[in-house]
């Protein structure tokens, strides 16, 4: 394979490489603009882990898929739920105990990493979702970033000017070439 087919194909991966970034940057920010938080992925929802209380299940910083809850009164003993708190936190914890009070069922958690059980009971109506054993480690940094506005302004921006500048080189390099090929192709004129 001679040198420049291998340039071309590099070039064209690069550019595919740069293309799909954007789309993929674009996709996370409306993501997360639209949903007022986490992402949704076909139908999961990424949360990121703010604390070590799950640790070593997933470690802080990472990024988790839950899958939202219908009928949140089936859970069992040791599922992985994410919950709503009375103040308004968003917890990730294992369920420990399932208890059943009339027609309210209500589930005892504990991180895998505290020593003691969560104060208060999680009512059924307040899970969120189950986790799906889905984490890409330390990804959550990422995604808090994109949800700011600088971080929406960069991720949007940057892409866009490496696809820019990238353009910006292929077109130049192509006319060099035409021009190069324009100049071997005109007779010299001898004195």
């Amino acid at each position: 394979m001679n040198t420049k087919k291998v340039i071309k194909i590099l070039s064209n991966s690069l550019t595919v490489m740069l293309f799909g970034l954007l789309l993929m940057m674009i996709f996370l920010v409306i993501s997360s603009k639209a949903s007022g938080g986490e992402p949704q992925v076909f139908g999961y929802q990424l949360k990121t882990v703010l604390s070590g209380s799950m640790e070593p299940t997933f470690k802080t910083g990472s990024i988790i898929a839950i899958k939202p809850m219908d009928d949140s009164i089936k859970l069992a003993k040791k599922d992985v739920i994410t919950f709503l708190q009375a103040d308004g936190n968003v917890v990730t914890h294992r369920i420990t105990d399932v208890i059943n009070q009339g027609d309210h069922v209500l589930y005892q958690t504990k991180g895998d990493n505290n020593q003691n059980l969560d104060t208060q009971p999680v009512l059924s109506q307040n899970v969120i979702g189950k986790y799906t054993g889905f984490t890409i480690p330390f990804l959550g940094y990422f995604i808090d970033f994109a949800k700011s506005s600088k971080g929406t302004a960069m991720l949007l921006i940057i892409p866009g000017v490496l696809l820019l500048g990238y353009s910006v080189i292929s077109i130049m390099s192509a006319l060099r070439e035409i021009d190069r090929k324009t100049k071997e192709s005109t007779p010299q004129k001898t004195a």
